[in-house]
């Protein structure tokens, strides 16, 4: 018999079959134990340092997993799972890797029992579908412009947050946010990230916080004898330097006597009038400028009554741009009437701590604006932050698809008693791993009445019997999250937008399909020698890694 050929380099470290597809979901059940205990009102917060010396506290899923450094690649797939939901529904993050972990916990006993994997993933899918058209017939529709139903979505959302004893304040907050960012013509496209900017201040209570409907930029004016206050100004934003343009590359000028030195600090000083000029002819009151401000353009701008800022972000212009309606303008000689912004009531420089502010506010028709949170640390004010974004996050998916779904499990509880009944009408084996996977959908519930201290079996054990006995009527009750006990979610107007609920499904159990698809890991590094000789390193002087 001949000898086996290795086609692997004896590097590389291999994985196949069932040692794989069991690695990938102890890998996956361990991240999922990482974040079990953050879900729910009565969740635990988890502290982490960073290699900096940084400290971030919070229990939001995606906040947490994006600090862990892990090497096993199903794991790196869980925390990716924790990113996207973030990105897609901003909220959700930790409920999408419990589930995806519970979803592969519960497919562990039939890869054992040797179910090949493409029938536990299709009855999954079927399952997911399923799952999808009960999880729509369960859904409410809401009127975005009731804002007291607004105000109860984004409660719900924030109450298992660290800002939830603050939540009539940063419910408002976020709610007046989004429905100024959003466009009456195009509720599709409401961009919070880019044109809601949330200042952090520290000092002062969080009560202090407040939004404000125009921008806050933190600069001061460039001149000591520039106003600090104009109400009704004219804006121009810039997106050019003022002050004299340097060659790229180095430039040597030869000079025979003194006129010529003065000839060239004269072309200089024109040079800037010139852009002065160009702009005092629109009687501006405030030039805001992307790049430098020299000295002598000051010098010009104060004796017209102007007042400048420079070296802006663009970030910030295309805010100030969208708020005051002013166009962003490349060159000085290019300007137009149209591309003064008229549309701001008041800029005014405060000081506020240490440091000025300058607020332009008041504007007509703002189409962003600027949370200005305060609190007593960094800390704090991160993890505010983060949680304002989840709320603001909520905020948008209701507006661009005003449909809820109860919460406190609810949901999950309801999807599940319906599939465990449509898996009685499956014929085949295909009968079980559906079962198992309505079943896995418990896992919320679960989890939430492990993390408030409830009798986890006799409170589950309840509920499923509860929507057993009235599926449709009784579709809305699940757990309260501070008590433990059972309730219906539509007294406690507890509520969960359609979206975030669905993508949390979706992603989990296709991410569990993705995963049990695996049946062979290969993972090596290159081995890098140094190999001496005229050839090689001529080769690695030549840019190429050459393997002896």
């Amino acid at each position: 018999m001949s000898a086996p050929v290795l086609v692997l380099n004896s590097n590389t470290t291999r994985e196949t079959g069932r040692k794989a597809q069991l690695g990938n979901i102890s890998a996956s059940k361990a991240v999922a134990d990482i974040i079990r205990t953050c879900l729910g009102p009565r969740s635990m917060l988890k502290m982490m340092l960073d290699p900096m010396g940084g400290i971030t506290i919070t229990n939001d899923g995606n906040a947490i997993l994006r600090e862990i450094d892990v090497s096993h690649p199903a794991a790196k797939s869980m925390i990716e799972l924790s990113r996207v939901q973030d990105e897609e529904v901003g909220d959700g993050t930790t409920s999408v890797i419990i589930l995806a972990g519970e979803m592969l916990t519960i497919a562990e006993p039939w890869l054992e029992k040797n179910l090949h994997p493409t029938i536990i993933i299709n009855a999954f899918r079927k399952a997911l579908e399923d799952g999808l058209v009960h999880l729509e017939k369960i859904a409410i529709k809401i009127d975005i412009n009731n804002r007291q139903e607004m105000l109860k979505i984004i409660k719900s959302c924030i109450g298992t947050k660290f800002i939830s004893r603050w939540s009539s304040l940063m419910c408002n907050l976020a709610l007046d946010a989004v429905l100024i960012v959003s466009s009456d013509n195009d509720r599709k496209n409401i961009d919070i990230k880019r044109f809601v900017r949330v200042e952090k201040i520290p000092g002062g209570e969080i009560e202090e916080s407040s939004i404000i409907p125009g921008v806050i930029l933190n600069k001061d004016v460039t001149h000591a004898s520039m106003r600090r206050r104009i109400e009704n100004p004219r804006i121009i934003l810039l997106d050019c330097p003022l002050e004299y343009k340097k060659g790229e590359s180095q430039t040597n000028v030869e000079i025979k006597n003194e006129n010529d030195w003065n000839v060239l600090l004269r072309l200089e000083e024109d040079a800037i009038k010139k852009m002065c000029d160009d702009i005092i002819k629109f009687k501006p009151d405030l030039v805001i400028t992307e790049k430098g401000l020299s000295d002598l353009a000051q010098h010009f701008f104060v004796k017209n009554n102007i007042t400048a800022l420079r070296r802006m972000r663009k970030t910030d212009s295309n805010r100030i741009a969208r708020a005051t309606g002013a166009k962003i303008v490349n060159r000085t000689d290019e300007i137009q009437e149209s591309d003064v912004g008229t549309g701001c009531g008041l800029y005014e420089v405060r000081k506020i701590g240490d440091d000025y502010f300058s607020f332009i506010t008041n504007c007509k028709n703002p189409k962003a604006c600027t949370i200005l949170l305060r609190g007593a640390s960094k800390d704090v004010l991160n993890e505010i932050d983060r949680n304002l974004n989840d709320a603001m996050s909520v905020a948008r998916n209701v507006v661009i698809e005003p449909k809820l779904v109860p919460g406190g499990g609810a949901s999950e509880m309801s999807v599940s008693n319906h599939l465990v009944e449509k898996s009685k009408a499956i014929e085949g084996i295909m009968q079980w791993p559906y079962r198992a996977a309505a079943l896995g959908l418990e896992v919320i519930p679960r989890t939430i009445a492990q993390n408030c201290g409830a009798k986890t079996v006799r409170t589950l054990t309840e509920l499923r019997a509860k929507h057993a006995a009235a599926p449709i009527e009784n579709s809305s009750w699940g757990i309260d999250g501070l008590k433990g006990n059972l309730c219906d979610m539509k007294e406690l107007n507890i509520w969960e937008p359609f979206s975030v609920k669905s993508q949390t499904i979706k992603t989990s159990i296709e991410a569990a399909c993705l995963l049990l698809r695996v049946d062979d890991i290969l993972s090596g590094m290159k081995k890098n020698e140094n190999v001496s000789g005229a050839g090689n390193e001529a080769a690695n002087e030549g840019g190429e890694d050459f393997e002896p």
